[in-house]
């Protein structure tokens, strides 16, 4: 496994972490939860020590299997988590409606006034049976809040002891740079996948200009990229990548003569395909971590793999060179 250093921290987290949104259930068509317990556990024997969720995912499951799943041995992992989307506060931007894990109707609302965020944090250290969290982050930026007032509510905490790092998710610059203003951040988790370069071209550059680390989440861009998902693929009930434009048949047929194209490299070297993606991914200038998702220990263990051999320069031109050929329409 390969360690690389959290931007504005003494943390260390590991190259391929652990993506924890599928285990929730939520949107994923449930979950299995011994089965994700074991991916955790088997993850960790592999060198993976970075596990991000959030509160949402699962409306708090995902940070209960987490805790069950690291019990005995929290000081030898890295939780990252994230705060700012309400389902139990109607304040804030309304989102979207959604269907929770019992098939209940429910309003989603991102909020980050800072009373909120403290409120949350307790919320989840409790449910991750924990008295601290490693990077702490918001979710998805605010319109109703001061972006300075939600830094406050990280200040606050950070005194405490409650996060050792703070961090944020979906921001873009302007964000970024209002956050600078009253509190040091770690990070911007973002998405970023082989054909999903939204960000390539100015919040990428400017975390690594100013020296914030990149969490890239979709690298495998929720499994499309792992050569599984052909264009009749069937979605269980209340599994969101049914809705994704990615996910449309044409844009399926053409990810997957892409892969058909690049599955060479991986047969020379004895990898799956999706090894092939997270290696391509950890190694893009800016990149600091691949959010990758694992619902058993099999996928655990393709996942963590990733980062037992290296992509050549020239491997990675060739890929580049064959990614420019791909035009979806999203």
């Amino acid at each position: 496994m390969i360690y690389r250093d959290l931007a504005n921290s003494d943390i260390k987290i590991s190259a391929v972490v652990f993506g924890a949104w599928a285990i929730g259930g939520w949107m994923w068509g449930g979950t299995d939860i011994e089965n994700s317990i074991n991916a955790i556990q088997k993850s960790y024997d592999l060198g993976v020590t970075t596990i991000d969720s959030a509160a949402i995912y699962g409306f708090g499951l995902s940070e209960k299997i987490i805790a069950k799943a690291i019990n005995g041995k929290r000081d030898k992992f890295q939780i990252l988590t994230k705060c700012g989307i309400r389902w139990d506060l109607q304040k804030g931007t309304h989102y979207f409606n959604t269907i929770d894990n019992d098939g209940n109707s429910i309003d989603i609302y991102k909020y980050s006034g800072k009373e909120s965020i403290i409120e949350e944090c307790e919320k989840s250290l409790k449910r991750l049976q924990t008295d601290y969290i490693d990077l702490y982050q918001i979710h998805w930026p605010d319109e109703t809040t001061p972006i300075e007032e939600s830094m406050e509510a990280f200040i606050t905490l950070k005194k405490a002891g409650k996060i050792r790092a703070g961090g944020v998710s979906n921001f873009n610059i302007d964000q970024m740079q209002s956050t600078e203003k009253i509190f040091q951040i770690s990070s911007n988790q973002i998405p970023f996948s082989m054909i999903n370069k939204i960000n390539d071209n100015d919040v990428i550059p400017y975390c690594t200009i100013n020296n914030y680390s990149i969490l890239a989440y979709s690298s495998l861009q929720r499994g499309l990229l792992t050569g599984k998902i052909t264009a009749d693929y069937k979605f269980a009930k209340g599994d969101h990548r049914a809705e994704s434009p990615f996910f449309k048949k044409e844009n399926i047929e053409k990810i997957n003569a892409f892969l058909n194209k690049i599955k060479y490299i991986a047969k020379e070297k004895n990898i799956t395909l999706g090894q092939l993606v997270i290696n391509w991914t950890i190694q893009k200038e800016g990149i600091t971590a691949a959010l990758v998702g694992a619902r058993n220990p099999k996928q655990a263990e393709e996942n963590a793999n990733a980062c037992d051999f290296m992509l050549s320069k020239d491997e990675i031109n060739i890929i580049n060179k064959l990614l420019t050929e791909v035009n979806l329409k999203t």
